[in-house]
């Protein structure tokens, strides 16, 4: 099963009694990768609407939407038994591992940038902005960058929200039925095109300017995938994982303008929760199966690694002059995201994947 920022969830035994929908963990990697590819691109050139992946940031929406189909997947009908503390546990062992190691990357490649100047934040500042990453608490005081809300890893911010998302499905929403859940969802997309009206996109939730916006946009994505879930929506279909990255990419290299976010509300409110119905309504042959599930086990090593570079990246587009486009820029980003890919590879090999197994190990 596709998990939001994970991997493949369920015990063996679970596993056996589910289905496996494994077209969604091929689609999560293909997400994570159109995620890194938009990083890189808007460090170079700001203007979304000159990028031909300026939508790049929908995909975390995605991400929230497959996280809310898991969820009810893999907890509704044992949560209840196994208890809060538990569930929490299970979940803090799945993700944190990889916002350690993602924090302690920030931070070497804070002091060592070869392209940049490190902005003068004293020893005490620097060790703050680094314990309140390793524990997730918002602290977006780097002007230098934009206020994100972890100035050493800046996509943590999808997974605070990840967190509160998982906090309130275990206290609440795994009891919600499913019509007060449908009028939830509701009223969370109409708080979703407000945060959209006011913004005049659906990009925020990262900085300490926009926090808000990003617990409107996990609030719907979280309890429409829950909902897709629950209602049993499966839509059996002879598109494959290939078609369906096609049309997952669609949207992410949808054209931006400023005021567009009719369009980003559709994307998030009716297109991806389809996207979800159809791959969980798709199968596959036994070697794509195999594709996606590595394409699955790779996407959160990749979305918590891939930005330990790219302020370095971004000093050094600056210093050769990259934002003027061409060749030089999209090969420079082809190379980028292909090394990104193979570092994630390592990191789940040699540390994620043992990490999670020694904790789990612990009891």
């Amino acid at each position: 099963m596709a998990e939001g920022f994970g991997v493949t969830v369920g015990t063996a035994e679970m596993q056996r009694t589910k289905p496996h929908f494994v077209v969604l963990d091929g689609l999560r990697g293909v997400a994570a990768v159109g995620v890194v590819t938009f990083h890189f691109l808007e460090m170079v050139i700001w203007n979304y609407s000159k990028l031909w992946i300026g939508h790049g940031f929908l995909a975390v929406d995605f991400f929230f939407c497959l996280s809310g189909f898991v969820m009810g997947y893999a907890y509704d009908d044992r949560l209840k038994t196994m208890g809060l503390v538990s569930f929490l546990k299970a979940r803090l062992i799945r993700l944190h591992p990889l916002v350690v190691l993602g924090t302690v990357l920030g931070l070497l490649a804070f002091y060592a940038n070869p392209f940049g100047i490190t902005p003068g934040y004293g020893l005490g500042k620097v060790a703050l902005m680094f314990v309140a990453s390793l524990l997730l608490i918002p602290y977006g005081v780097m002007k230098e960058r934009s206020q994100n809300l972890f100035s050493l890893n800046a996509p943590a911010w999808s997974l605070f929200w990840e967190y509160v998302a998982n906090v309130v499905f275990a206290l609440a929403l795994y009891r919600v039925k499913r019509g007060v859940l449908a009028v939830l969802t509701v009223v969370a997309a109409v708080l979703l095109c407000w945060a959209g009206y006011r913004a005049g996109n659906l990009a925020g939730g990262w900085s300490a300017r926009n926090f808000w916006d990003g617990g409107a946009r996990v609030a719907f994505s979280f309890m429409a995938g829950l909902l897709v879930y629950r209602m049993g929506w499966r839509l059996r279909t002879r598109l494959g994982f290939g078609a369906l990255s096609v049309l997952l990419l669609l949207a992410l290299v949808m054209p931006y303008a400023h005021g567009g976010w009719i369009r980003e509300v559709a994307v998030i409110v009716v297109y991806f929760p389809l996207l979800v119905v159809l791959g969980a309504g798709a199968t596959v042959s036994p070697k794509v199966e195999r594709l996606c599930r590595f394409s699955g086990d790779l996407s959160y090593p990749l979305y918590m690694t891939h930005y330990s570079v790219i302020w370095i990246w971004g000093d050094f587009a600056e210093k050769h002059k990259l934002a003027t486009g061409g060749p030089a820029l999209a090969l420079d980003v082809t190379c980028g995201v292909v090394m990104m890919v193979a570092f994630a590879c390592l990191v789940m090999v040699a540390y994620d994947k043992p990490m999670r197994a020694y904790l789990r190990s612990r009891g």
